[in-house]
């Protein structure tokens, strides 16, 4: 981030076990590297200072399969089949005691911009509220910035809500970042795959 601005590490979740795709989505390729390497080196582009990367499912062959970083650093979530919300939490208690907020994002979505995450980056700073997250065309999405102050309650959640339930519950600290366009594909099964390549 630029210099005197707030700390903000970057948190990508991609512990899943992929069982709609029937193999380790973040390693399909696209473009000619895994899907996932596409979604770490958005965030590196995007200037984090650093890359929490959560896995759980075949960690180690996917972390193989990643091209070297120093802004990266990989965590194990092994409760990953408990859902998100377990991964969103190992992702925040990896987080530099620097970090002054976390941007969070979906290790399925190889197609996320610079711009739309620096655009959410953006907004946090400038809203004053503890959360920006992405806006859709009044479809709530990510990227998603949580303040370190509400990282404690945000970890509490449970399954696959995520912070879902603490957004629902304070509407007041959310700031929505209104961004053009469709959101990313989630690429989730062997139909979204064949979509995104078709796209591309």
């Amino acid at each position: 981030m630029a210099q005197g601005a707030p700390s903000v590490s970057g948190v990508v979740l991609a512990a899943g076990a992929s069982t709609r795709m029937g193999r380790p989505k973040q390693l399909l390729s696209f473009h000619g590297k895994p899907l996932l390497q596409h979604v770490l080196d958005t965030a590196e582009e995007a200037g984090l200072d650093e890359i929490i990367l959560v896995l759980g499912h075949a960690a180690d062959e996917i972390r193989d399969a990643l091209a070297p970083s120093t802004k990266v650093h990989v965590v194990r979530n092994a409760d990953h089949a408990s859902g998100h919300a377990s991964s969103l939490r190992a992702g925040l208690l990896a987080a530099s005691p620097r970090s002054a907020a976390a941007v969070i994002l979906l290790g399925d979505q190889p197609t996320m911009t610079v711009d739309r995450i620096q655009a959410v980056i953006r907004e946090y700073g400038r809203s004053g509220t503890p959360v920006a997250r992405a806006d859709y065309d009044g479809t709530p999405g990510h990227p998603v910035v949580l303040a370190r102050t509400i990282w404690d309650e945000v970890s509490a959640g449970e399954g696959d809500e995520g912070a879902k339930p603490v957004l629902a519950r304070h509407p007041e600290w959310v700031t929505r970042v209104s961004l053009q366009g469709s959101p990313p594909l989630e690429v989730d099964t062997p139909d979204d795959y064949r979509r995104l390549v078709a796209e591309a």
